[in-house]
């Protein structure tokens, strides 16, 4: 009888035990594992954006009120998405490369830094609707303008490209029989074009106009590329629908407003 009655007890102890289990379980679930990005990012109260801060105009280094500070064309689209979820926007610069694996990692919540949403990307992070088309410049030093004229005279040249980025894959695909040298910073590609280390440099073509506008040395020849894939959007982790749709959101009333063409003429000027 002694026996039945402690079995009972034993039993209703383990019950009792698994269901303090099952509620804790249930409660971490729906307080940390069961929030969305948005949420997180509004209960940190701030979203931090990832860039590369090398890309005039659409991410540079300029002295703002006698303090470095980072601006550009990306940099007003995200204090955009930043003032439309109620935060603050937080930025984190590092070389373009590693970016994604940034946001992969909880580093960044997204990343805006002329990124192209290529299929090879795509498999890795989600990205917004495009908010930038653009084409791609070579740019060479104004000594070798009379050798370098058409995409012919890059063959068997050595072309600088930005590590990771479009460049790299078009040049590729379109310079036949050239030598690639990929760098992790543009303001590195052109130091090594203006010392004759590379024959010429293929980058976006608002950013080659900007560099040939400030270096009197430097050419461009008229060989420019149409990015097929083209364009630029936000980069997000995977299976953020709430906050891409959000992000788009921001980008279609940048466009209604005519904000979009406005800040890249701004961030253009700055650049200068």
């Amino acid at each position: 009888m002694f026996g039945k009655k402690a079995n009972k007890i034993i039993a209703l102890f383990i019950i009792g035990i698994m269901t303090i289990g099952f509620a804790g379980c249930s409660n971490q679930t729906g307080t940390k594992e069961g929030k969305t990005e948005i949420e997180k990012i509004k209960e940190s109260g701030k979203i931090v954006l990832g860039t590369s801060a090398d890309y005039p105009p659409f991410e540079f280094h300029k002295e703002v009120n006698g303090k470095d500070t980072i601006v550009g064309f990306d940099i007003e689209i995200a204090k955009e998405i930043a003032k439309d979820l109620n935060v603050e926007l937080e930025i984190k610069e590092m070389s373009f490369d590693p970016l994604i694996m940034a946001l992969q990692n909880n580093k960044i919540d997204m990343v805006l830094a002329g990124m192209t949403p290529d299929k090879e990307r795509a498999k890795k992070v989600d990205f917004s609707d495009k908010y930038f088309f653009g084409k791609h410049y070579i740019v060479i030093n104004g000594k070798n303008k009379d050798s370098i004229k058409t995409l012919e005279d890059l063959k068997g040249k050595t072309i600088g490209v930005q590590k990771g980025a479009v460049q790299q894959k078009i040049a590729q695909k379109e310079i036949s029989g050239a030598k690639l040298k990929p760098l992790v910073k543009v303001p590195d590609l052109i130091l090594q074009l203006r010392s004759n280390k590379v024959d010429a440099v293929l980058i976006e073509d608002i950013v080659a106009k900007s560099y040939v506008e400030n270096n009197k040395d430097l050419v461009l020849p008229g060989i420019e590329f149409k990015d097929k894939e083209g364009g630029y959007s936000v980069a997000l982790r995977k299976n953020n629908k709430e906050l891409v749709e959000s992000i788009n959101k921001t980008i279609k009333r940048l466009q209604k407003e005519g904000l979009i063409d406005k800040y890249f003429e701004e961030a253009n000027k700055m650049s200068k």
